[in-house]
């Protein structure tokens, strides 16, 4: 599976929305792999101060994980294909 970035500004989030947020892509992303459409949460990133968010998840294709933050109506501002660099 390749690993995607989901890019979001979410400046002025109050942090129990995204960790609604956060929850809310988890439990899409097990959702679709339970239906046949493997897909896994990776983790986020979140700089407070300018609202930059950044979601990686593994999936087959970028459509996928389009589809999954559109139906969750998580907002985004691009999906790029990414590499994850963690030791």
């Amino acid at each position: 599976m390749t690993v995607y970035m989901v890019e979001r500004n979410l400046k002025g989030i109050a942090m129990s929305d995204l960790a609604a947020a956060q929850q809310l892509a988890i439990k899409t992303s097990n959702e679709y792999t339970a239906k046949g459409t493997p897909m896994r949460y990776i983790r986020s990133t979140f700089a407070p101060e300018d609202g930059r968010c950044m979601c990686l998840f593994e999936a087959s294709q970028l459509e996928d994980v389009s589809r999954l933050n559109d139906e969750a109506r998580l907002p985004y501002s691009k999906i790029v294909e990414a590499l994850d660099l963690t030791p």
